[in-house]
């Protein structure tokens, strides 16, 4: 659901982009509550994670394809703020390196697909939490439920800008019906993912999970014919307790998935580029300012096999973006360290 540049006019582009510049200074400041030595790294990994699965194209319909938005995914994993920088992080890398997504229409997409998607995903999640019992498959049936109902939503609000952005005359009827339409479908998609990879690492680290802290249902033993809550179980040590290997294994993964796999994608547009093409909205769309960059497309320049070109790009993207994922985490848990507003104070002792 990249917007590029030229579907929103100057004003409106300039209004998303005061509003995303917004969100993401809410974000930073709610960061530094949810970031901590661990899951810093953690976060860069879960950008990364991100850029990886989006260049999985998966079909959804005759001609048509979607790929993760990882909103839903990034908030369950390391939290709301932090799930809206992940996602702006990978927007920021693919509009500056790939050509993905208009640089004018970065607020647009920020907004969208990292904005709303947390907001409506983290918000059915723990209402649903709120109600279901506090067992490792709630979370997982939680996360499916607020990643589905995110994409169409997203693409609900791409409308509404459209609506009063927009630079061409198609009706808004026809463009909010197909719009929300194939994002249903896309948004199953967006599901299945984010509920296989939440469960993934609950069944490893359920204390990485930040939609799952503290709803764990304690173990029960049956004494007497009567149920009672198991002794709690001794505290891990602190070599159990590294993410190195959880780190490891996920940045792994997303080379693997962002260098191998990848190939494999489907090669249909996806749903805004279809509805685009479709309704006639990508009529203004303009050349990409970043159309000349040697990784432009998701391929590496000169580079003749397409397999390889292809690969290469997504392992540098998905290298950068941890890189630079990590270093902004890294930087806003620091300034929590410093920050008086985070920091326990000691009482004096008279």
């Amino acid at each position: 659901m990249h917007v590029p540049d030229g579907f929103i006019d100057a004003p409106v582009s300039i209004a998303a982009g005061v509003a995303a510049a917004g969100a993401v200074a809410i974000s930073l400041r709610g960061a530094r509550r949810e970031l901590d030595e661990r899951t810093a790294p953690l976060a860069g990994l879960v950008a990364a994670f991100i850029f990886a699965v989006q260049m999985l194209n998966f079909p959804v319909a005759a001609g048509t394809s979607g790929h993760l938005l990882g909103g839903a995914l990034a908030a369950i994993l390391v939290g709301p703020y932090t799930g809206v920088l992940c996602v702006s992080v990978v927007l920021l890398m693919q509009g500056i390196l790939f050509a993905d997504g208009g640089l004018t229409a970065l607020g647009v997409n920020i907004s969208v697909m990292g904005v709303v998607t947390v907001v409506v995903a983290y918000a059915i999640f723990r209402g649903l939490l709120k109600v279901l019992p506090p067992t490792r498959r709630s979370v997982t049936a939680a996360a499916f439920t607020g990643a589905l109902l995110s994409v169409p939503a997203a693409a609900t609000v791409f409308t509404a800008i459209y609506a009063v952005g927009g630079t061409t005359d198609v009706p808004v009827g026809k463009v909010f019906t197909a719009m929300v339409g194939v994002h249903v479908l896309i948004g199953i998609g967006e599901a299945a993912i984010t509920a296989a990879t939440v469960g993934a690492v609950l069944a490893v680290r359920p204390d990485l999970v930040h939609g799952a802290r503290g709803l764990t249902a304690p173990l029960k033993l049956r004494v007497a014919g009567e149920l009672v809550d198991a002794p709690a179980p001794a505290a891990a040590p602190a070599a159990a307790r590294s993410t190195r290997k959880v780190w490891a294994t996920g940045l792994v993964t997303a080379l693997v998935l962002a260098g191998f796999v990848s190939f494999y994608a489907s090669a249909s547009p996806d749903g805004l580029e279809k509805v685009a093409a479709d309704k006639g909205i990508d009529q203004k769309v303009e050349e990409h300012a970043a159309a000349g960059s040697p990784l432009a497309d998701y391929s590496v320049k000169d580079i003749g096999d397409a397999r390889l070109s292809g690969g290469l790009a997504g392992v540098i993207g998905v290298g950068v973006t941890v890189v630079v994922g990590t270093g902004i985490f890294w930087t806003v848990r620091r300034r929590r360290a410093q920050d008086p507003a985070t920091t326990p104070t000691a009482t004096p002792v008279a």
